[in-house]
């Protein structure tokens, strides 16, 4: 961040003095306007509800263009990294700054193998949960219960203990769905076995059984690793920005990040693509294609009340890159597998067609999104639409902690504290 030769100067309509604030300059992106001094010189406070127009930190990590639709994480285009990098490659970025060299990827995958197990006793927790339990209440219990057995970690102001926190969550999270998971279907969880790749790994748990092994295709296996990738980060958003207030507190990085799985939950955010496949299933049970225009019609009539879920977005303006190398990955994952065999992803697909082509759409930049096609991947592989949010949750697990350890480095780092305009009783 560099001082800009601009200043910004605020006057106001009565007689109070004006004052000058200075202007920040990232590397790329809109300028800031440094209001720290502002209530100390004015004795006022900003109003951005939702934090809309607040910059609430600096950040190397990633940077959204929502203009022109492009992401980048530490500079590279997400479009390089889904093509040519796997998963784990990607949280080494996140975490350090660059793409590791050969032996360095050996070793952080031989580091993130070492502590794919959790540990016995959280089995035993495991089962305290109801079988129809949703799988983001157990994965926000089981996240935050980390901390409970593993206490050499716990300092969040120790960059030791956070490297090792960071290790521990990347490597347990992909255990801890797929014994969510397993927990709700009355079956035992198998082992990690650490020959398998991270997403190799993953769909072995969820879908082997104790009398019958899983082999994943590894066509299924990318897809799986490249929906990682797009989730991994994605900027200051609401359960990133949850995870970095509560860290702010001194919190250990274990309580931080099911904070974040937690916020992750909420319908707005994380559960947009299962609110995506619950869309579908409902134009389904209506009648299927054959009433998509029906649907439409209704998504345009702005007094209907229906919405269209898995299509715009808060950030981009234009195409979603992330959306784009999704829809690659399912087209390609339908065709591995026979679109035909299910009725729900024959609907997807001619729901994507008429938007595309429907001027209504169009005109608005009402593109499909990434949850749209993740949401229809997660279910072409054989994950059920309750754990879409816990897999997104997985994701996004690695640029949590990367947002921690930069905000836990910052000289400007303060506990978060925002300000509110009271409008109750003043005293009674």
């Amino acid at each position: 961040m560099k001082s800009s030769e601009k200043r910004a100067v605020l006057t106001f309509s009565d007689a109070t003095p004006g004052i000058t604030l200075p202007i920040y300059q990232g590397s790329v992106g809109p300028e800031v306007i440094d209001i720290r001094s502002l209530y100390g010189k004015t004795g006022m406070f900003t109003y951005d509800p939702g934090f809309l127009s607040t910059a609430s930190c600096q950040s190397a990590i990633t940077y959204i263009d929502g203009d022109r639709g492009k992401l980048l994480y530490r500079g590279y285009p997400i479009e390089q990294l889904a093509a040519q990098c796997d998963y784990l490659e990607a949280c080494y970025l996140l975490l350090y700054g660059e793409l590791p060299d050969r032996d360095q990827k050996q070793e952080f995958v031989g580091l993130i193998a070492n502590h794919t197990m959790v540990n016995e006793q959280m089995h035993l927790m495991l089962r305290g949960f109801r079988r129809d339990a949703h799988p983001m209440a157990v994965l926000t219990s089981m996240a935050g219960a980390l901390a409970a057995f593993y206490h050499d970690s716990t300092d969040i102001n120790n960059p030791k203990h956070r490297e090792i926190a960071a290790i521990r969550l990347i490597a347990k999270m992909p255990t801890l769905v797929a014994m969510a998971y397993k927990h709700s279907v009355s079956q035992s969880c198998p082992y990690p076995n650490n020959a398998l790749s991270y997403s190799g790994n993953f769909m072995r748990m969820m879908f082997a059984t104790p009398c019958e092994d899983y082999e994943p295709s590894d066509v299924l296996v990318r897809a799986l690793d490249r929906i990682f990738i797009l989730h991994a980060d994605h900027e200051q958003n609401t359960s990133t920005s949850t995870v970095r207030l509560c860290g702010s507190s001194g919190t250990n990085p274990f309580a931080a990040i099911g904070a974040g799985i937690a916020c992750l939950w909420g319908p707005a955010h994380g559960g947009a693509n299962e609110a995506c496949l619950g869309m579908l299933q409902d134009i389904h049970a209506a009648g299927g294609v054959a009433r998509i225009g029906e649907f439409v019609a209704r998504v345009k009539d702005e007094n209907s009340g229906v919405k269209l879920m898995g299509f715009g977005h808060r950030v981009y303006k234009n195409y979603d890159p992330r959306a784009r190398l999704m829809r690659e990955t399912c087209h390609e994952v339908l065709g591995h597998l026979g679109v035909d065999r299910d009725p729900l992803l024959q609907l997807a697909m001619a729901l994507e067609k008429v938007t595309l082509e429907d001027e209504y759409f169009v005109s608005r930049k009402l593109y499909p999104n990434v949850d749209f096609y993740s949401g229809i991947v997660l279910r072409a592989i054989g994950i059920p639409v309750s754990l879409f949010t816990a897999i997104f949750a997985l994701s996004r697990t690695v640029g949590w902690i990367a947002q921690l350890n930069e905000m836990m480095a910052d000289p400007d780092y303060r506990i978060g504290r925002p300000r509110q305009l009271f409008t109750g009783t003043v005293l009674r």
